[in-house]
């Protein structure tokens, strides 16, 4: 799976550094594959959720955080959406909940 905007990794990297690990374990795995839909996504990431308009939640470090990502099975494609602690996932709404453009100028 391509993963659109890669600096997205490195600018959650800098804003959580306890995440690091997982997170970049996370991008290498998921770029190693190419699932051409959910349920073979869901084999690979079995605590993996799928959220309305192609949105599947991952759990990062144990259930420490989540990552939310936009997934194009289509076009293999994906891009992160949102990444915090798993205390403020459940402050915002998976399905409406807007791409942080700050990662667009990280690293300029």
């Amino acid at each position: 799976m391509n993963v659109i905007v890669k600096r997205s990794v490195l600018f959650y990297i800098d804003k959580y550094p306890s995440a690091k690990k997982s997170l970049l374990t996370w991008y290498k795995e998921f770029s190693a594959y190419k699932f051409e839909n959910f349920n073979e996504l869901k084999c690979v990431y079995g605590s993996a959720s799928i959220i309305s308009n192609s949105r599947v939640i991952f759990n990062i470090k144990g259930n420490d955080y989540r990552l939310l990502v936009s997934v194009n099975f289509i076009q293999a494609a994906a891009y992160i959406i949102w990444f915090r602690p798993h205390k403020e996932y459940d402050e915002i709404d998976s399905e409406t909940v807007v791409f942080d453009e700050a990662m667009l100028k990280y690293g300029l």
